[in-house]
């Protein structure tokens, strides 16, 4: 199974720079392995059936990018250079794991500092990222990071354009409830009061899940055969509560369907048993053409990038080929791609509309 074997070409005009408004208003391609049709996302109740289940992850993202100022003093003097920050992951000491543009300009030491009264210590420097040690800690962190950080969009949507104030609510689910993600589980973006409500009416519940989304996600794969690469690893946890949920439904013969790959990859993950079990930590998991699904019974997400892991998950839920066919569609009838995209909804036992 080759990297090439996932690839696809999209015109740069299909990747959306800011989403549909209302939410409810992007393009949801419903397909189920012969047939696909064009619709809404205010159209999804319409396809799922009363005890059913949604799967959500109730990660919130923060404002992990820091533009700031580093000051050394040496023989030339004092200097002072400009560093952007993306954060990645707090370490258990406090301390934070984080990308830096320019990395090679920093030294264990140095100074950086974003904002009046906040600031981060270059503790160490690591291959590809750097160790902050910040001089805040707990909420008054918290309270700065809020104040100076801005949302921290993927690069294929900063490469177009800067982060600005809308972005605070558009990169956020509406049920973002635990802070620790540097990227959104951007299925649910789609999702707004009025259609949540019109989902409870259909008789469809919801169950929430914690996956911490870390930028990872964007990591290009550079290995031929995609059977021999390594996933990021991202924090997650599934409830004893949530875990009985699904599992209920699963046993009602109700369809367990998550919101999004960050779902899918966290409740499979929690099922490794072969049944959904409670669980927490870090996972991992791969999953491309040939893995056999455990839990989900369909998937609701957007559409991804070429050669990307994302894209390998979908192929082993709906077959590689298919989901090619189904990006040409795509592609050729003008969905916008990407995080701030459409969505698609794959349900690979078949589509019923009631």
């Amino acid at each position: 199974m080759l990297l090439d074997d996932f690839d696809f070409p999209l015109p740069e005009g299909q990747i959306a720079t800011r989403p549909a408004n209302p939410r409810g208003a992007a393009r949801l391609l419903v397909a189920d392995g012969v047939s696909h049709f064009d619709q809404r996302v205010a159209d999804l109740p319409s396809w799922l059936r009363p005890g059913d289940r949604l799967v959500l992850n109730n990660t919130r993202v923060i404002p992990a990018r820091l533009a700031g100022a580093r000051a050394r003093s040496g023989a030339q003097g004092d200097t002072v250079a400009r560093i952007e920050i993306t954060l990645l992951n707090q370490v258990p000491d406090g301390r934070w794991r984080a990308l830096a543009k320019p990395l090679r300009k920093l030294a264990v030491g140095d100074i950086l500092t974003f904002v009046p009264g906040f600031h981060a210590t270059v503790a160490a420097r690591e291959a590809a990222s750097a160790l902050l040690a910040f001089n805040l800690t707990g909420p008054a962190f918290d309270a700065a990071l809020d104040a100076a950080g801005m949302m921290p969009l993927p690069p294929y949507i900063a490469a177009l354009r800067p982060a600005d104030a809308q972005d605070r609510s558009d990169y956020q689910p509406l049920f973002a409830r635990h802070a620790g993600a540097v990227a959104a589980p951007t299925a649910s973006l789609h999702f707004d009061a009025a259609l949540m409500a019109a989902l409870a009416a259909r008789g469809v519940s919801f169950t929430e899940v914690t996956l911490h989304v870390g930028a990872g996600t964007f990591l290009p794969v550079k290995v031929q055969d995609v059977t021999s690469h390594r996933m990021h690893a991202e924090w997650g946890e599934v409830t004893a509560q949530a875990a009985a949920e699904i599992g209920a439904t699963k046993a009602a013969g109700g369809r367990v369907i998550p919101v999004g790959t960050t779902a899918l990859r966290l409740i499979e993950t929690a099922a490794a048993s072969g049944m959904i079990a409670p669980w927490r930590g870090d996972t991992d998991i791969f999953i491309y053409p040939g893995y056999g699904f455990r839990v989900a019974d369909g998937l609701m997400t957007n559409f991804h990038l070429p050669k990307s892991t994302l894209l390998m998950l979908v192929s082993a839920l709906m077959g590689r080929q298919r989901m090619l066919d189904l990006y040409g569609h795509a592609i050729a009838t003008g969905y916008r791609f990407f995080s701030y995209g459409d969505a698609s909804l794959l349900l690979p036992h078949g589509a019923d509309r009631a």
